[in-house]
């Protein structure tokens, strides 16, 4: 399924199970909901089974968001307590859309106990107290943990049954660019991992001393990550610049924030240091898992001067991490954007693209677990192993057969999906909005006054929107990616023309030469 036929079925309202091969576009589609959503007066509850995942998108844990807490199983009195809760019946109570990430690490018996809070606060029998229930994840990747019994599928969960979400399973790749790799990744996800895939593995088996210097290590283990980590940084001499979290709101909701920041609580950095960018940037500068070096501290402010493997200066200022609800604060961090990159652990690189990486896959000990660690590099040429065991290709038994079923449901939606008309579509879409108690009349964002295109149009005193420009000109203002800016800095050092390049990435020569300002590469 295309990403647009997914979001056009989250348009409608349905409830929906959205998943797909790392790479896909999951976290792409759920965005581009939620800004839909806002552009038409509604506020999701976006939430996710992970402290990481849930900074990730922005929200919170759907533990924290439900009041359940530590909590798997609930008595009738837990969810009296639960429901009497102000706070959470406000929050419950005003949702439409509640959006699940990572469920794949989210036990069937806490989506069970979600259910039941929501059916309690919101009184109605209807799953999930009538909401629609958008569940995003991947279930060959990391699987759930319990403190107690062993954990189950998150599908194995009378409530997703009830609910019977619409699969939609994204199928095109925007990650990996690499045929060979892809069928290496994809012989793992099939269950048919064999010699031939082995010996490409065994062909990118490295050292320490044979990898880049400058790239990201992943480990299983916690300890290993930080005893390298301290070590590269003990052996540059000087004094390190510490950066300390600022926190504001209630102890427990700071915690959960911290938990899930991949920026440490103290951040010791030196020029030289090995570091990644934890952080999406609004104005797309770098992304989470954009790679660079310290190269100095700026003069003003003191904050860490990173010069990017694009070979892109950006001064690292301090970001807001924050908890909301209904599009309020209800708990912030601020810390510099960035951690020690000269390694971290596989669980904290799910959700993560990186041009490179060296892997320790030889002590491997969780299904799924070298699954993701591979899946997190863009191609083979940046795939370096110090070592893989036999579990390291092996994903859960369980999730074999249910992923075909995952694929025949979603090709089945996408078949009545397509017999729909766009008039159907729409008037399903504005129906929903209505629902929500939204505004059905999308306002067209103008371009700002000084940045309009300059056209005939324009001479005379025009205003175009965005969507109207893009009918001739399908880049206009649109926002650069990072591979963008990489493959710019490239053509541009390589002596290539404002005009060639503009023509190579199909944007306007004034587009490119802006860029370049902004890179600083031009004056």
């Amino acid at each position: 399924m295309t990403q647009e036929t997914a979001l056009d079925i989250l348009k409608s309202g349905a409830s929906v199970f959205l998943t797909g091969e790392p790479g896909s576009g999951k976290t792409h589609t759920v965005n581009r909901y939620v800004a839909y959503l806002r552009e038409h007066g509604i506020e999701p509850a976006l939430t996710a089974s992970t402290g990481i995942a849930a900074t990730h998108i922005g929200g919170m844990t759907i533990h924290s968001w439900s009041g359940i807490g530590i909590a798997n199983v609930l008595s009738a009195r837990d969810l009296d307590r639960i429901s009497s809760n102000e706070k959470v019946y406000r929050r419950l109570a005003k949702a439409r859309v509640l959006i699940i990430d990572e469920v794949s690490m989210l036990d069937s018996r806490l989506l069970t106990a979600v259910d039941a809070v929501c059916k309690a606060v919101r009184r109605t029998a209807a799953p999930f107290g009538g909401l629609q229930t958008v569940l995003v994840g991947d279930f060959f990747q990391l699987p759930p943990v319990s403190r107690e019994n062993a954990a189950q599928f998150a599908f194995r969960s009378p409530a997703w049954s009830d609910l019977a979400p619409a699969v939609c399973y994204l199928t095109e790749q925007h990650r990996q660019d690499d045929a060979g790799f892809l069928s290496v990744l994809s012989a793992i996800r099939t269950d048919s991992f064999g010699d031939d895939h082995s010996d490409v593995l065994k062909a990118r088996i490295s050292s320490h001393s044979d990898a880049p210097k400058d790239i990201v290590k992943l480990f299983a283990h916690n300890a290993d990550v930080d005893r390298l980590n301290d070590n590269a940084l003990a052996l540059i001499k000087g004094t390190p610049n510490v950066f300390t979290m600022r926190s504001i709101g209630p102890a427990h909701l700071v915690e959960s924030l911290q938990r899930g920041c991949l920026s440490p609580e103290n951040l010791a950095l030196k020029i030289g240091a090995s570091v990644m960018f934890t952080r999406n940037d609004r104005e797309r500068r770098f992304v989470n898992g954009t790679l660079g070096k310290i190269v100095g501290f700026d003069k003003d402010s003191t904050f860490p001067i990173v010069q990017t493997r694009a070979g892109n200066k950006i001064t690292a200022e301090p970001v807001e991490w924050m908890i909301e609800d209904q599009g309020k604060s209800l708990a912030s961090l601020q810390q510099v954007p960035l951690r020690l990159a000269w390694a971290m652990t596989i669980h904290k690189s799910q959700g993560m693209s990186l041009d490179a990486a060296l892997i320790d896959l030889g002590s491997a000990f969780e299904y799924g677990q070298g699954y993701v660690a591979l899946s997190r590099v863009r191609r083979l040429s940046g795939l370096y192993l110090l070592g893989c065991n036999e579990r390291a290709t092996q994903v859960h038994p369980d999730i074999l057969a249910q992923d075909r079923e995952f694929r025949a449901s979603s090709e089945a939606v996408s078949e009545a999906v397509g017999r729909m008309t766009m008039g159907e579509s729409s008037a399903a879409a504005e129906k929903f909005i209505a629902y929500c108690g939204g505004t059905t009349a999308k306002v067209e964002k103008q371009v700002k006054p000084g940045a309009e295109y300059s056209s005939k149009g324009e001479k005379e005193g025009k205003k175009f929107t965005l969507a109207e420009l893009r009918t001739s000109h399908a880049m206009a203002y649109a926002k650069w990616t990072p591979q963008e800016e990489e493959k710019l800095v490239e053509a541009f050092k390589a002596g290539e023309s404002t005009a060639k390049i503009a023509a190579l990435m199909g944007r306007k020569r004034g587009g490119i030469s802006s860029r370049l300002k902004k890179l600083g590469l031009m004056e």
